[in-house]
């Protein structure tokens, strides 16, 4: 890896505090981060390099995925720190900014990379990058980026404004636009399972799969992002980016090699297939609701209206699931479902491929609704399972579950801002929304945008602690599908402690 200095704007921020910095930390305990590296924190407050530093060394103790052990570790790391005042609109303190890279830099002969994080809300992403351009820090001997946070925009043409301004100080190679989603350990490897199993590629395509689901639920409500979250909602704040990346690198067909621009190329091409919605089929194909009272765990919680600082009129919607199409050789004729929502029943991330059912076997007496199914367990832990169907002749050819697969949890599983600062380090754009996708899936949402600002989508109510409205459930019921693991997740929740052999069986549901 290149010899470079990283420039944190917002360096005193939470998402430093939590992200940040034990990123970088196991990034060092990994082996991953140059030998020649050098930090620079900027904000507002008033920080000398020592009180910066233990800032730093607290959020390690805190939020590292690994038990912070090593003392001579920790200071080495910290090392390579140092902090700089830094007010975003002041053009003197970028100008005393690039003396001290440029300082750091000839002390500790780096070569003159720069790598600009905007840890900072967007309203300032114009501001900082013209600077950045106009004071002389991009312009240097070796590489620049400029690593950004969503959201990109609240709509299609805000994102096509927005993006215009940043093109005039960095070129599209160099922005790496961060989903966090794309950073997830089991996302990524969807990416090799692809590229390396002649399984999957062989059954990849519309002659095996009967549908796909996706699932992104949460078990909080808004919490303190209520001010942000009422203007925002679960479609810009997660349907746009992170369910359509997670169908970009599912459905992609992706490259054999690792060139990124492949990867970028079967991403366009996956939006570019989404069958468009029309402004009269969205509220048939698009259902939203907003979460009432309930239970979470057992505990009563309130409902969205009644959260510290929503209005009580608010027509907000916390819960999304729409039913979307790809025209394309492989995909056509197949739906792709995909939901997302909060106060749900359970935290997960998952993928399930539903296979076809096979012909029934004369005599059988299994279900006639017995399909095999992939499952991708992406967060909280991370596991690939295959559901396989068998004939047991000791219980009279029913059919019973096999499952295979990985698991992993906890500090095994690398966090996601590990992998893409490292991407960003080396320059590898693959798991980072590109602009091409980020407008396409802005175009493809905007039917929904203006159908919801016109309230001509049903908002549903749906009970806190349960899996969403049942207009969501009906969706899949009108082409003969249900969703996997509610029931089986509901019926696990109210399992007495006693259970029978058969109950003990392996589930899915972690």
């Amino acid at each position: 890896m290149d010899a470079n200095t990283f420039v944190l704007f917002g360096a005193t921020g939470d998402l430093a505090k939590r992200k940040i910095y034990p990123a970088l930390f196991n990034l060092f305990i990994d082996g991953k981060l140059p030998e020649l590296f050098s930090v620079i924190g900027l904000g507002r407050r008033a920080w000398s390099d020592d009180t910066f530093k233990a800032n730093i060394e607290q959020s390690l103790h805190s939020f590292s995925r690994r038990e912070v052990k090593d003392p001579e570790a920790v200071k080495k790391f910290l090392g390579f720190f140092r902090y700089h005042v830094l007010d975003v609109d002041r053009t003197e303190d970028y100008q005393s900014l690039l003396q001290i890279i440029e300082q750091r830099e000839q002390s500790l002969s780096l070569t003159p990379n720069r790598l600009f994080y905007l840890s900072v809300g967007p309203e300032l992403f114009e501001t900082i990058a013209s600077h950045i351009q106009n004071s002389g820090l991009g312009d240097t001997t070796g590489w620049k980026r400029l690593v950004i946070e969503k959201p990109f925009g609240r709509d299609l043409q805000s994102a096509r404004d927005f993006n215009e301004q940043l093109a005039k100080s960095f070129a599209e190679e160099e922005i790496f636009r961060i989903d966090h989603y794309l950073g997830k350990p089991m996302v990524q490897k969807l990416e090799v399972l692809q590229r390396t199993n002649p399984v999957i590629q062989a059954s990849w395509n519309n002659r095996y799969i009967a549908n796909v689901q996706i699932t992104a639920s949460e078990t909080v409500g808004v919490e303190e992002r209520a001010g942000y979250y009422d203007h925002s909602g679960a479609l810009r704040d997660m349907f746009q980016n992170h369910m359509l990346q997670l169908l970009m690198m599912l459905a992609g067909h992706l490259p054999k090699s690792d060139d990124s621009e492949q990867v970028r190329l079967k991403k366009r091409h996956v939006m570019q297939s989404l069958e468009p919605l029309l402004p009269q089929n969205v509220s048939s194909q698009v259902i939203r609701g907003q979460y009432k009272q309930g239970a979470i765990q057992g505990n009563p919680v309130i409902g969205y209206k009644d959260e510290a600082g929503i209005p009580q009129d608010s027509q907000n919607e916390t819960f999304i699931a729409a039913k979307l199409q790809i025209d394309d050789q492989f995909w056509r004729g197949i739906p792709f479902y995909i939901r997302t929502g909060k106060r749900m029943k359970e935290k997960a991330t998952r993928i399930v491929i539903e296979f076809k059912e096979p012909i029934k076997q004369t005599g059988s007496t299994a279900s006639a609704h017995t399909p095999n199914l992939l499952v991708f367990e992406i967060s909280p832990n991370e596991g690939i399972y295959l559901r396989l169907n068998t004939e047991d002749a000791a219980q009279n050819q029913d059919l019973t579950k096999v499952l295979i697969g990985t698991h992993k949890s906890g500090s095994e599983v690398p966090e996601a801002y590990e992998n893409l600062i490292y991407d960003a380090l080396r320059g590898d754009s693959s798991f980072f929304a590109h602009w091409d996708e980020v407008e396409l899936a802005w175009k493809w949402v905007q039917p929904i945008q203006e159908a919801f600002a016109a309230n001509e989508v049903p908002l549903y109510e749906y009970e806190a602690g349960g899996f969403g409205p049942q207009a969501a459930h009906d969706l899949l019921a009108e082409d003969g599908f249900e969703w996997w693991f509610d029931q089986e997740h509901a019926e696990a929740s109210s399992a007495p402690a006693q259970v029978s052999r058969q109950d003990k069986e392996p589930s899915l549901v972690k």
